[in-house]
């Protein structure tokens, strides 16, 4: 196991006991990909539920605010195919929450003339001033969840996960492309 000890002694994360149990059942395995890919859902997993919360004054939830900060962004009205895309959520998911902002009036579904299957999506007033609202606020609430990683450290990191990004947009967007 080419696993580090953790930096602070008598401390370990989750993850490490994970392995050490795995370790105990498949001592011939190589658990390396546990400690990157473990670790990475866990962090995602309390980031998610830490926006969840921050958010929850709002009535929204980290993903609702993808929504509404991917329009935000764009600066042009976006199907919902789009925004799919762009979030990386299922089409059902990016309906069932574009409706829920629909009823809070925060974004608004205009029919294209042309087509009228497509629908393009804006923001309204409302939900703008929320993104712009909001968004400050969930900066500052992140930048304390990193504040215990030197700058260093958090740019070091930020550019690995660039690359391990990049490396899994392209091995899996390859196999996603195939299946469909």
């Amino acid at each position: 196991m080419s696993e580090r000890a953790p930096e602070q002694p008598g401390r370990e994360d989750i993850v490490t006991g994970i392995m050490r149990q795995w370790q105990q059942v498949h001592p011939g395995l190589d658990l390396e990909p546990i400690g990157v890919i473990g670790r990475i859902n866990r962090c995602a997993a309390l980031l998610q539920q830490a926006a969840d919360a921050q958010l929850r004054p709002q009535q929204l939830t980290r993903a609702e605010f993808d929504l509404l900060g991917t329009l935000r962004r764009s600066g042009r009205p976006l199907t919902a195919g789009e925004l799919t895309r762009e979030t990386f959520a299922s089409g059902a998911a990016v309906t069932k929450r574009l409706r829920r902002l629909e009823q809070h009036d925060l974004v608004e579904r205009r029919i294209d003339e042309r087509d009228r299957r497509v629908a393009h999506l804006t923001l309204t007033d409302a939900g703008r001033e929320l993104a712009d609202h909001t968004l400050p606020d969930q900066l500052n609430r992140e930048q304390a969840l990193l504040s215990g990683l030197p700058p260093e450290h958090r740019e070091q990191l930020a550019e690995r996960l660039a690359e391990l990004l990049l490396l899994l947009e392209g091995s899996i967007g390859q196999i996603s492309r195939a299946a469909n």
